[in-house]
């Protein structure tokens, strides 16, 4: 009785992906930007302590490390400043022109504090985060 039923589990395991590949759209006109293969990873910082004192929030918490806000990604052929030669600009979809981030050969420093060099950063509060 077992045996009849590994069959029917097999078949449909073999059928679905367990992981759907991870996009990433522009929130308000819902092109896709950029894919899980785009993403630049980097390392956490150590949050607050790697900004300057002028950029530090007063009220944090020392034990707690936020989220990053936004995620790197590598230059793509929508990023239509990047094509032009500029050192760093705005990220605007090509789709809508809204504002989606900035880039900056130079590199920025990522919400966890981390620098990531270059930096090509698009903000999560303006991307939709979506499995295909």
């Amino acid at each position: 009785m077992i045996k009849a039923m590994e069959p029917a589990t097999d078949s449909i395991d073999s059928g679905s992906d367990p992981n759907p590949p991870l996009i990433y759209r522009c929130k308000k006109c819902r092109r896709i930007v950029a894919t899980k293969d785009h993403i630049v990873a980097h390392e956490r910082g150590e949050g607050q302590k790697c900004f300057k004192w002028k950029k530090r929030d007063d009220g944090f918490d020392r034990d707690s490390m936020p989220d990053c806000s936004s995620i790197f990604v590598e230059p793509m052929k929508w990023m239509q400043s990047v094509g032009e030669g500029c050192v760093e600009d705005k990220l605007q979809c090509i789709g809508c022109k809204a504002r989606l981030g900035s880039f900056n050969w130079a590199g920025m420093q990522c919400s966890c504090g981390t620098w990531v060099n270059p930096a090509f950063q698009l903000h999560k509060s303006r991307l939709d985060e979506s499995r295909v």
